[in-house]
């Protein structure tokens, strides 16, 4: 179907078929579709909820386009959709490294902020790490410092096609919805923060679908993940809850005290304190608890254990020593 008639199908409030929508995103990729087509379509998706069959139609389109990741072992992604618009320090990329210190792989996707000063991709950048797509290279990071980070536009074509206008447009769009499903190491677990509810159902439908654990969590009061500021609900391979901070013996916090800085070099400043023991009660409450639901989504331990796992991994500075590894083999 061409474009004009799917933006007027759209238009006319009519969902895509699966395989209508994966058709878009190929077309996309190849650059049939037109700057203003493209963000026409990505608009869609903020007046209305993306279905199931459209982001499955997505999410295939993408993993078939995509440069493959073959790592011999076990991993876990560690991801957010991002477009919460709270402008966060880098939650769910400190998290990554504590995780990998307590002894699981991770294969972390991430890519440039787009609601948010700065994303995983910026920060990193910002230390010397150099973003690449070579299967040796991750396959080398992951046995040296049981981390490989994966920057989104190297793998998707589609994208880069859609990055210029992404940034433009400053607002979450359903490619937010969709980089958590996409990693293209087809990681056997899976952390994935979503910025709502509706949302968060979605992805428990899609990846009850999927081999492996997951854990799909949302704080209420509108984060992209864990934040401790209030309740959060959690979706898994074992159920469905909603859990407050205080039950789990972690006080809750403000919004304030999750501030993610005005700027990539405050941000990175942020970052690096919190590695290097640092950080604020708060801060380091919001990465532990986050790596705590990794690391039990990888090993279906008790989450009071993970917590102790958690906590010990960044506070003894491990999560740090894995930091200094991953920017260091990236340079080699």
């Amino acid at each position: 179907m061409e474009i004009k008639k799917v933006l007027q199908k759209l238009y006319e409030h009519n969902p895509l078929s699966k395989e209508e929508a994966k058709n878009v995103l190929i077309d996309m990729s190849a650059g049939q579709l037109n700057n203003s087509q493209v963000a026409s379509f990505m608009t869609i998706y903020l007046m209305r909820p993306v279905t199931v069959e459209e982001l499955k139609g997505f999410k295939e389109a993408l993993l078939e386009l995509c440069i493959p990741v073959k790592l011999n072992s076990g991993v876990i992604d560690v991801c957010g959709t991002g477009g919460d618009a709270k402008n966060t320090f880098n939650i769910s990329t400190l998290s990554s490294f504590v995780i990998a210190a307590s002894g699981v792989k991770v294969a972390k996707h991430g890519n440039y902020g787009v609601s948010s000063v700065s994303g995983s991709s910026n920060v990193l950048e910002h230390f010397g790490y150099r973003f690449t797509n070579d299967n040796n290279k991750l396959q080398q990071q992951l046995d040296e410092a049981n981390i490989c980070f994966m920057h989104a536009p190297l793998f998707h074509p589609a994208l880069k096609q859609v990055a210029p206008i992404r940034k433009e447009m400053g607002v979450k769009t359903f490619f937010n919805m969709l980089g958590p499903l996409v990693n293209p190491a087809l990681p056997q677990y899976r952390l994935v923060g979503v910025f709502n509810l509706e949302l968060a159902r979605i992805y428990n439908y899609l990846l009850q679908e999927e081999k492996g654990n997951y854990c799909v969590v949302h704080s209420i009061d509108g984060y992209d993940e864990i934040s401790n500021t209030a309740a959060f609900k959690i979706y898994s391979n074992t159920g469905e809850s909603i859990v407050e901070p205080t039950d789990l013996s972690i006080e809750k916090c403000t919004e304030q005290d999750l501030f993610g800085g005005n700027d990539v070099k405050e941000a990175a400043d942020i970052f690096l304190n919190i590695l290097e023991g640092k950080g604020s009660k708060a801060q380091n409450n919001a990465v532990i608890i986050n790596s705590a639901y990794g690391i039990q989504c990888a090993t279906n331990k008790d989450i009071s254990e993970c917590i102790a796992t958690a906590t010990e991994s960044l506070i003894s500075k491990k999560a740090l020593t894995k930091f200094k590894q991953l920017i260091k083999t990236s340079e080699a």
